[in-house]
């Protein structure tokens, strides 16, 4: 065989010929047969017509899959290798644009090269030789009665191929000619008869051909099953329905007819819904079910209120997202003032799924203090992209059921909050807010956050089956966002699910501009205040939130002004005044004396008093560390309720002081001979964390050698036992309560120089930051040279 292959390669070469060439998409011509078709393309159409004047043959070859460039642009690599040259039997114009050809194949040929592409194609081809291979006898007589028994066995399954056709391959001993006449007559792909065009031996063209007939029987006998299914199901509806009409007299007897008639009402909803095959089942199941059961059963109720439920769910209903990006940051900056992070995130999906007619919604989790608007951001993301909002409470759930439902076993069982969720929106891409994800809880009854996981996995939320309903719900389409206020509180599992984005408290500035863009206006609309009746100048909104509120968001400060606007309310129609004019001087007559006062900076330096800076639920504070030495046994005593971690920064502390005593010409035995006290005022409040490490050291270190700290300055970070100092979290409210107090050198940990430079202008404008890195350098920025 490899000898025969050989000397075909050899005459190949030899026999190269330039042929006009037309690239077909999707037709394949054998030798021997004949085809029409259309031609559109203006360089085919030329093509031909050369062959016509010449000629009168063409190569015909057929594009690879999936290549549907120009014919002038057209490669080697873009067409099949084995093509047809074929005889023009016939060209007439059909429209304008098109011309119909009849060809008849007459031989096969290999395509060398492309020659030239414009302004027709023309190709170097080699004329591939008829196979004259001589075969047994026997062999032949074999496959030639196993190709007209597979045949005879194609023909007892279909009527396709006429009788006269079908007699003639009958009467066909020749396996040349019979291979050739299968592949002509039978209705058989494009892409099958370029396999036999491609097949160039005798053993080849039977081994394709055999593995067509049998392809098609297998085809054929499956389609015979499908239809004898089909039938028996037919005959089958047909007896149901007889049965049906019967139960129904018998009914209607009975008095029980309105059983039937919400049964049919349910039937009418599920054919109009468009639902999985799976679903379909299921439904029909219960509505059969519903129907058989006899009305003085309460398990009816149950069985009605659940497809009355199941119907109401939005199955692939859908609301038309908003792609309009300027729109959409508009309403986002309209809504709220700040939130930068969230509202560069949403844009960017929005900005993603416009690009792509797609992309998954991401799954936000908005982590911040109180008061900062992660709720109603969320309303505005909804606004924005044109979503139905729903807004789902998790704080306080400690029961599984509320996520995934009750089993209908359990009286009284109802559907998820999630599936309630999209019962409300009636729309299967609202956008749900999981508000308060922080603070869900576990017990017997399963753990709310495990069920949650489900939930928010892109590639599981697909198919969430919720057990009240019992089937697949697909989940991947809503947009989830969930807010909390302590990311600790959330398992590591389920935030890793999520997307944080952190919403840092409000500076003053960014307070008094959302007060007098956002919460005045609210106030006095939900209060009747005209415009011009009442005016709060901006020195009373600076005390209102630095004198009466001590929050990170904006809530009591909206509070303080509807209260504001309560008494000018009454001032209007007990007083008659026209107008109200709230400023920082009279603030006392609208909202009594101020609630809090802020630890300004000290007046002087002092010994062993270090200001240090501190991250609160409600935002940065600042904090005075005191450190008193008395005769003692060199013991370390602590107070102002301190947790283990700042109890164990301060003995770091201890340890790296009496590492360096000599560098500070600090006697051996003063630390067996002196105690330390540690102090931190306000003792009532629970203090806890690395960050005071710095601080605590340097109130040490200035008591026991006496030397004053400067009362400008400020500090925070971790230490260790070598001296190093680390980074420390929530620098942005710690700068912010520095500048509350006055206070004007902050020393910060040089790993923090990252989120420094990433802050608004306005938190580190008046600070001069300084980083450090090793004790010496906070040393060095904090204690006088001498004491005054």
């Amino acid at each position: 065989m490899s000898e025969r292959k050989l000397k075909m390669k050899d005459i190949m070469e030899e026999d190269i010929i330039v042929l006009s060439a037309v690239p077909l998409q999707g037709t394949t011509i054998l030798p021997g047969m004949v085809v029409h078709f259309d031609i559109q393309g203006r360089a085919a159409k030329l093509g031909i017509a050369a062959a016509m004047r010449h000629q009168a043959e063409l190569f015909f070859v057929v594009k690879k899959d999936g290549k549907e460039e120009k014919e002038n642009t057209l490669k080697n690599e873009d067409l099949r290798e084995i093509g047809t040259i074929a005889k023009i039997r016939q060209v007439r114009q059909v429209s304008p644009d098109a011309v119909r050809v009849v060809a008849e194949g007459s031989s096969r040929a290999k395509l060398c090269r492309i020659t030239q592409t414009d302004p027709y194609m023309e190709c170097e081809v080699a004329l591939i030789p008829e196979d004259d291979t001589v075969l047994d006898p026997e062999i032949e007589e074999a496959m030639v009665r196993t190709l007209q028994g597979l045949f005879a066995e194609y023909m007892a399954n279909q009527t396709k191929v006429t009788q006269e056709t079908a007699a003639r391959i009958k009467k066909e001993e020749n396996l040349s000619e019979l291979c050739r006449m299968l592949s002509v007559e039978l209705p058989i792909t494009w892409k099958q008869r370029q396999r036999m065009l491609e097949a160039l031996t005798k053993e080849a063209r039977y081994e394709v051909v055999c593995g067509i007939l049998m392809h098609e029987i297998g085809i054929l006998k499956i389609q015979q099953e499908i239809q004898g299914k089909v039938k028996e199901r037919v005959d089958k509806n047909q007896r149901e329905y007889i049965l049906r009409e019967q139960i129904k007299v018998i009914r209607e007897e009975l008095g029980d007819e309105g059983v039937d008639t919400e049964a049919d009402e349910f039937e009418k909803k599920l054919d109009a819904l468009d639902v999985s095959e799976e679903v379909m089942e299921k439904l029909h199941r219960e509505i059969d079910r519903f129907r058989r059961m006899n009305p003085m059963f309460a398990e009816m109720n149950v069985q009605r209120t659940y497809l009355e439920t199941v119907f109401e769910l939005p199955w692939g209903k859908k609301t038309e997202d908003s792609d309009d990006l300027a729109r959409a940051e508009e309403i986002l900056e309209e809504d709220h003032y700040g939130l930068k992070d969230v509202k560069e995130r949403i844009l960017e999906f929005l900005s993603v799924r416009i690009l792509t007619n797609k992309g998954k919604s991401p799954i936000l989790c908005l982590v911040g203090p109180p008061g900062t608007g992660k709720t109603s951001i969320a309303k505005s993301v909804a606004r924005a992209l044109n979503k139905k909002y729903v807004r789902i409470c998790l704080g306080g759930v400690y029961d599984e059921a509320q996520i995934r439902g009750h089993r209908r076993t359990y009286v009284g069982a109802l559907p998820g909050d999630l599936t309630g969720a999209l019962r409300t929106a009636k729309v299967s891409n609202p956008l749900v807010l999981l508000d308060e994800i922080d603070k869900t809880g576990k017990d017997i009854k399963g753990d709310v956050s495990s069920a949650l996981l489900e939930v928010l996995d892109p590639e599981q939320n697909s198919r969430f089956v919720d057990h009240y309903v019992e089937v697949p719900q697909d989940l991947s389409e809503v947009l989830f966002i969930a807010t909390a206020n302590d990311i600790n509180g959330i398992p590591r599992p389920l935030r890793d699910r999520m997307e944080i984005v952190e919403i840092p408290g409000y500076s003053e500035n960014e307070k008094l501009h959302i007060a007098k863009e956002h919460l005045i206006p609210k106030q006095k609309q939900e209060n009747g205040i005209d415009k011009g009746c009442l005016v709060i100048q901006d020195s009373a909104l600076r005390r209102m939130i630095n004198n009466y509120t001590k929050e990170s968001g904006v809530r009591s400060l909206e509070r303080l002004i509807g209260r504001i606007c309560r008494k000018t309310a009454r001032r209007i129609l007990s007083d008659g005044e026209d107008k109200v004019k709230v400023t920082g001087k009279n603030l006392d007559e609208f909202l009594g004396k101020s609630r809090y006062t802020y630890l300004m900076a000290n007046k002087k330096n002092q010994v062993g008093i270090v200001r240090g800076l501190a991250w609160t639920q409600f935002g940065g504070d600042t904090m005075e560390i005191e450190v008193n030495i008395m005769p003692g046994k060199g013991e370390v005593a602590m107070t102002g309720q301190l947790g283990d971690i700042m109890k164990e920064s301060a003995k770091a502390g201890v340890s790296y002081i009496r590492s360096v005593a000599k560098d500070y010409h600090i006697d051996p035995e003063f630390f067996g001979r002196n105690d330390l006290h540690i102090h931190i005022p306000e003792g009532a409040v629970p203090k806890d964390g690395p960050s005071a490490g710095i601080t605590m050291a340097t109130a040490m270190l200035s008591a026991i050698t006496g030397r004053p700290v400067h009362a400008d300055v400020a500090m925070t970070g971790e230490i260790t036992l070598r001296g190093r100092v680390l980074a420390i979290g929530g620098l942005r409210e710690k700068l912010l309560a520095a500048k509350y107090a006055h206070l004007k050198k902050i020393l910060v940990p040089k790993d923090n120089r990252p989120d420094i430079e990433e802050m608004d202008k306005e938190i580190t404008e008046g600070l001069e930051i300084v980083f450090v890195s090793e004790m010496e350098e906070v040393l060095a920025h904090a204690l006088c040279a001498k004491k005054h």
